[in-house]
């Protein structure tokens, strides 16, 4: 019995290797699924109530299922589009001859010119010593992780500044004061008007591509691995992180620290989780930036986000095949780490389908503050960067949580499994 056991251990071993080898880390493309049609979306009339959160596998207006790698292709296009369609708006392709770049030293410059309009980002490259190429580290509006992780690996450090695109933000008095103009009032609107409805994660997602785009268009002269790219970012930029990294394939590994409602939490779990948090409420559907996100999306707030035909589980799946690491914080209720737990259990899952599920990561730490990455969480993130960036064999099977979400779930009437009933057996619960 004990001989059969392992012989079958070893050929999953085997499977799961060669499964690895064949799946890409990385892609040359933006977007894999443009060739492929939008799906049919419902309204909120038509729209059927479930409390679990929707299956990743079900493709849409079918009953029928990715079971193959092959076919996640097309089902994770449809579920790119309804993210768009339903929440931030539209990510407009460009095509290479729209787009002038170059060098200017240590800075990248990029032109954009659509409808007779130019944008321009400007985005300076800390470089290590030597020759490169050099992995890169893209910071959505900054890096918060220690500068270490980066100057340590010989790891080059890009600052995206959203304001270049669009200055949407909760956070103006942050940014230099005074009252942010409306929708319609910034660089990305000149160059798309009729896409004035857009959430500013739509337009903030492209403007990362174009950075990458200048990138490519540069070439050697950037110094840049292509193939070993990152994106990381905090709170509202860590939502910025993990929609961009979402949205553009070339993007090897995306660190997404504490995001919060509107990123990687799941908006269901953080409507049942607010009700027991009091006056400190969670960033829940309806409570959060209506700048960030399309107005409409308020339609599916309250007793209406059940309807949503997707989740944010999904916006966390779409990441897969390429890396993806999720830190919370629980010392901060208006994050919804009991959401982002959940969500990121249920998104694990893509990865797991396909036998590659150590290329994604959770862990959700307390007794730090906030966007301040304590020692706990060093080990988690650095093998990610590791193995993602550098390309070493590092055990990158993280899954942890602190006591307090262990207390919390069943105090709130949250239950993994619920939520999941897709997922038999669930593969991503926690290590610890």
């Amino acid at each position: 019995m004990k001989k059969s056991i392992v012989i079958a251990a070893c050929a999953f071993a085997a499977v799961s290797a060669m499964a690895q080898k064949n799946i890409p880390l990385v892609y040359d493309q933006e977007f894999t699924g443009a060739k492929y049609a939008e799906p049919a979306y419902v309204t909120l009339e038509n729209a059927k109530s479930d409390a679990a959160l929707p299956n990743p596998f079900e493709f849409s207006n079918s009953s029928k299922q990715v079971k193959k790698f092959k076919n996640w292709e097309k089902r994770r296009a449809e579920i790119v589009h309804e993210l768009q369609h339903y929440e931030i708006g539209t990510k407009p392709a460009v095509s290479k001859d729209q787009i002038e770049a170059s060098m200017d030293g240590n800075t990248l410059k990029v032109k954009v010119t659509v409808n007779g309009e130019t944008l321009e980002l400007s985005a300076p490259i800390k470089y290590p010593e030597g020759d490169g190429p050099f992995p890169l580290m893209i910071g959505a509006s900054n890096i918060a992780l220690p500068g270490q992780f980066f100057t340590e690996r010989k790891i080059a450090q890009l600052n995206f500044s959203e304001r270049q695109v669009n200055a949407y933000s909760q956070m103006s008095g942050m940014f230099g004061g005074g009252q942010q103009a409306g929708r319609g009032s910034y660089a990305f609107d000149k160059l798309y008007p009729e896409l004035v409805d857009n959430g500013a994660y739509a337009d903030w997602s492209w403007g990362v591509s174009r950075l990458l785009d200048g990138l490519e268009i540069v070439g050697a002269a950037s110094k840049i691995d292509m193939k070993h790219i990152g994106i990381t970012g905090c709170s509202y930029a860590g939502k910025m992180a993990l929609w961009a990294g979402a949205l553009d394939e070339r993007i090897a590994l995306t660190i997404a620290q504490e995001p919060g409602g509107g990123g990687a939490a799941a908006w269901r779990v953080s409507e049942i989780a607010d009700p027991f948090r009091g006056s400190q409420g969670v960033e829940k559907l309806g409570r959060t930036d209506n700048h960030w996100f399309k107005e409409s999306m308020w339609d599916w707030k309250d007793e209406n986000v059940t309807k949503l035909p997707y989740d944010h589980h999904e916006l966390c799946a779409i990441v897969c095949p390429r890396a993806l690491l999720v830190l919370g914080n629980t010392d901060f209720t208006w994050l919804s780490d009991e959401a982002g737990y959940v969500s990121s259990v249920a998104a694990r899952e893509v990865w797991k389908k396909f036998g590659i599920e150590d290329r994604m990561g959770y862990s959700i730490q307390g007794g730090h503050g906030h966007c301040q990455l304590p020692q706990s969480q060093y080990a988690d993130v650095e093998a990610f960067i590791d193995r993602f960036l550098l390309g070493k064999d590092v055990d990158t099977d993280i899954r942890h949580i602190d006591d307090k979400i262990k207390a919390n779930l069943p105090e709130f009437g949250i239950s993994v499994e619920e939520f999941i009933p897709w997922a038999d057996p669930i593969s991503g619960l926690p290590k610890d």
